[in-house]
């Protein structure tokens, strides 16, 4: 397509970004602003600080992409710790049970992780941005407010099991839109009778645009201009 001069008001296109652990996505998408000269942003998809990896942000009339782009599929690396459950789902929370519980083997492991392969069932964290009522269920959850979310289907491609060092086994994951992997350490936890949190998390790519493409968060204390950005996908008028 066409690329329009640079300057604020006209850009238009996408920068992906290396997203550290510690910033959210909105902070990515304030830092994109700001190197933008004000440019009109908005991101692919959220990132939990706790994440890091692909943040794909968009810029200028590429915004009208997002619903676009936010439906494509992902890829994470996951380390899910096996040892306990914990209030988040993540090691954010207070860890609660099990006390004990006997190492599954990795043939175990595998045949569970099979289970979750494909359109299944799977419900949202209680600490998720999810609405109930109107409100987001982590705010309800923070004011101690009882949460009860319902299960949704997700598309869970593929899981590869790339190590496994009691209690943390390492996973690859590629899914749809709307899949937890929260939810998924959790629900492997529990068809294993072990716990089950996400130890760590980073997401390799949303579509195509994965960490080869993606510029590191240092780079946006610098300007962005037209040329520091990827072609968007047809945007309807």
């Amino acid at each position: 397509m066409p690329r329009p001069s640079a300057g604020s008001s006209s850009l238009c296109g996408l920068i992906v970004v290396d997203k550290p652990v510690g910033p959210s996505s909105m902070d990515v998408v304030r830092r994109v602003r700001r190197a933008a000269g004000g440019a009109k942003t908005g991101h692919a998809g959220t990132l939990d600080p706790l994440a890091s990896g692909v943040v794909v942000c968009c810029l200028g009339r590429a915004t009208r992409c997002v619903e676009q782009l936010m439906g494509l599929t992902k890829v994470y690396e996951a380390a899910v710790d096996l040892s306990a459950f914990t209030t988040t789902d993540d090691r954010e929370g207070e860890r609660v049970g099990p006390q004990k519980c006997d190492p599954p083997s990795e043939s175990a492991l595998r045949d569970r992780l099979e289970s979750f392969i494909g359109h299944i069932e799977q419900t949202p964290p209680v600490y998720s941005a999810v609405h109930v009522n109107g409100q987001r269920a982590y705010k309800m959850a923070r004011r101690g407010e009882t949460v009860r979310l319902k299960a949704r289907t997700v598309r869970i491609d593929t899981i590869r099991l790339l190590g496994y060092d009691w209690p943390i086994a390492q996973l690859r994951v590629t899914c749809g839109r709307g899949t937890y992997l929260r939810s998924l350490a959790r629900d492997l936890g529990e068809a294993l009778g072990t716990g089950g949190h996400l130890a760590a998390l980073r997401r390799a790519a949303v579509g195509q645009y994965d960490l080869a493409r993606a510029v590191i968060f240092d780079r946006l204390d610098s300007p962005i201009t037209q040329a520091d950005l990827l072609d968007p996908p047809a945007i309807k008028p």
